[in-house]
């Protein structure tokens, strides 16, 4: 093990441009790094439960790094950064499992193309988190990895489903890490654990080499503990794959300058933030839940409010409130019943002779399903549909039409108020117990899954119960330096990010 800079670098919270500066200083290599993020990992993950596999080639990632940087200097943006993945990102050197024992076996023979992207900056993947299985919900539970916990109170749970990756990043067991997000899976994990999360625009980011959900919603997108870090790794993730026709509509909108250019700690100064209170309070029946409540919703609500406030003592107008869209038409819009099992399947060809499963039917056959995630495929109504004929399912076809309409209508909506953002919380209730199940009717995930518009997560606050509550910040197509510029500048007003108390320095640190 090399020998630690225990006096000239902390680790605890530290971010890629001070870990780039101490590089440079020589305060710590990229090998020092990584022995003192393993053994975090190995110190903590056991309560936490947020890694299924780590890297045992990240060493000599790293010594190769070092033996570089002293040639050369930096290979990339990332150069030397522990990096956590969602395992649901392909992986020619570890297994992709989607969190799955039926897919414990799988390690495909090339890296996903955001992989790829973030090996070439000079990020080091030191591990792969677990996630909900299949992705299919938000609770962050897996056959191979059992439950998740929540980096702030570990009785409780960290949302879902990129869970494994921000319970892992908000407790500095790694630097920075990706999720992916479907419907909430990179926004409401990085709010219930204090962090920035970001939904980028469809296109920006290619989806090739990631386990699918749902084609027309599933986008990657970085989890981090700073809105700098957050643009630092969009810069990577962003880029045109031939493989993903989709990103061509990314071609021209990164700006030339990159993310990081577009940080402006009086970012707020002038801004319009158009409040959506549809989005506020519990969005179900009271009476139907046991796990939440209105009070929770209160909570929440309350947190919310003086955010509110901190924006305006920033310097930003709040349009109080912004009708956005008729509830029963977004919800009309959902269509992952339709391609879950039609993605999937086609993401196993990809693996070729090596696939360790024939379909998603199988799978779901297998009997080795974590138990609340095969209950949700009972009633036959993912897998009952004929993918065959899906290209003339009239149903299909118009909740694809209702989503040009939605998103059309949001931006309608930001134009006629004259808007930077739509402001609502990302969840109405804070994280839910362990022995409970996070209710999907309370997450507001689908104002951007279902228009395609970017949004970003950052922390708001803590209930008085000390559960992390975050604010989310929907924007106009390819708004993301925008939405990077609202959220620094707030996120530099109020200083929200508190690290977990329970993951604090080990004794070699």
């Amino acid at each position: 093990m090399p020998t630690h800079h225990t006096d000239s670098f902390d680790l605890l919270e530290t971010s890629v441009a001070a870990v780039h500066d101490a590089m440079a200083n020589g305060a710590v290599t990229a090998e020092e790094l990584v022995e003192r993020y393993l053994a975090r990992i190995d110190a903590y993950d056991d309560d936490l439960n947020a890694i299924l596999t780590v890297n045992d080639r990240a060493r000599d990632r790293a010594r190769d790094l070092d033996a570089q940087f002293e040639r050369d200097g930096f290979v990339g943006p990332l150069h030397g950064v522990p990096t956590i993945i969602k395992d649901n990102h392909d992986t020619h050197d570890m297994p992709t499992t989607a969190g799955s024992t039926t897919l414990a076996d799988s390690q495909p023979s090339r890296d996903a193309f955001i992989v790829d992207q973030l090996r070439e900056a000079g990020a080091i993947i030191i591990a792969k988190a677990n996630l909900q299985e299949l992705s299919f919900g938000v609770d962050t539970i897996s056959s191979l990895g059992g439950a998740t916990r929540n980096a702030y109170d570990l009785e409780h749970r960290p949302s879902g489903s990129s869970g494994g990756s921000a319970a892992a990043i908000a407790a500095n067991l790694g630097l920075i890490g990706t999720g992916t997000d479907t419907c909430s899976s990179n926004r409401s994990p990085p709010a219930f654990n204090d962090l920035i999360g970001v939904r980028p625009t469809r296109g920006l980011c290619s989806r090739t080499g990631l386990v699918p959900l749902s084609e027309t919603q599933d986008t990657p997108g970085p989890i981090a503990r700073t809105v700098e870090d957050a643009a630092r790794l969009l810069d990577v993730m962003a880029g045109y794959d031939p493989e993903d026709p989709v990103t061509a509509r990314g071609v021209g909108q990164v700006p030339d300058d990159g993310y990081t250019a577009h940080l402006d700690a009086d970012g707020l100064d002038g801004a319009r933030i158009g409040i959506a209170r549809q989005f506020f309070g519990l969005q179900g029946d009271a009476d139907e839940y046991e796990a939440v409540s209105e009070d929770d919703a209160a909570a929440v609500t309350s947190v919310l409010e003086d955010a509110i406030d901190d924006l305006e003592a920033a310097g930003a107008t709040v349009v109080d409130p912004v009708d956005v869209v008729d509830t029963n038409w977004l919800l009309s819009a959902r269509v992952l019943a339709y391609e879950f099992a039609r993605d999937f399947d086609a993401y196993l060809e990809t693996l070729g002779d090596d696939a360790p499963q024939e379909s998603l039917a199988a799978i779901v056959d297998s009997g080795e399903l974590a138990p609340s995630i095969e209950a949700r495929f009972e009633g036959g109504e993912i897998l009952g549909t004929d993918q065959d004929s899906l290209d003339d399912n009239t149903g299909y076809l118009r909740r694809l039409e209702r989503r040009r309409e939605l998103r059309d209508s949001v931006l309608a909506t930001l134009a006629d108020h004259d808007l930077d953002a739509l402001l609502y919380p990302p969840s109405t209730v804070p994280p839910v117990t362990v022995d409970e199940h996070q209710p999907f009717e309370e997450m507001n995930c689908e104002l951007s899954a279902h228009t395609g518009l970017p949004a970003i997560v950052t922390p708001a606050g803590f209930t008085d119960d000390g559960l992390p509550v975050g604010l989310e910040l929907l924007g106009r197509t390819f708004a993301e330096p925008r939405l990077f510029e609202l959220a620094y500048a707030f996120e530099q007003a109020t200083e929200n990010r508190v690290p977990p108390e329970q993951f604090g320095a080990l004794e070699l640190e």
